[in-house]
């Protein structure tokens, strides 16, 4: 059975801001997020039963949104890895990482990915511990840890910029 197109609306309506402003924070900018997020609610609207009724409709649209990125991310570092892989074989030596470089518009993207999403569905997003846990599939307490560690690796890169390794 299909969902209600005009109650999926509405639920598009009401958390797409929200899901778009997730993704950005995670990383890949607007235009990614934005595909992301399309990704996102049109997976959505296939697994909409897998909802249930204790499930936060924004803590489970940005679970969804999460794999999502964590699906692309993988699949960015497999076509990383070829592309070193050929250039080594074709020069004899790899290239300098596009991950050891920092990327210098955005202090999260020094936090590992679930620490990221954990410390962006908390404090940007404003979902609570347990909604961000049930989004991410993480306990409860691994997701207070991340965002407490997440909160204060950013609070001492923003008093030393010098330490963003």
């Amino acid at each position: 059975m299909s969902p209600d197109p005009a109650a999926f609306a509405r639920l598009v309506a009401e958390h797409q801001q929200a899901v778009r402003g997730f993704l950005r924070r995670l990383g890949g900018g607007h235009a990614d997020a934005d595909d992301l997020a399309q990704e996102t609610f049109i997976t959505a609207w296939e697994r909409i039963g897998a909802m249930r009724e204790t499930d936060s409709p924004r803590a489970w649209l940005c679970g969804v949104a999460y794999r999502k990125w964590m699906t692309r991310r993988r699949a960015e570092g497999r076509r990383q890895r070829r592309e070193t892989d050929a250039w080594r074989e074709a020069v004899g030596s790899a290239p300098a990482s596009p991950d050891a470089r920092l990327d210098a518009t955005t202090l999260l993207g020094s936090l590992p990915p679930e620490q990221r999403a954990a410390v962006v569905l908390c404090l940007a997003v404003g979902l609570s511990h347990q909604e961000a846990a049930g989004a991410l599939g993480l306990p409860l307490g691994t997701v207070k840890s991340h965002v407490a560690r997440g909160r204060a690796k950013l609070l001492a890169l923003l008093e030393d910029p010098d330490d963003r390794s």
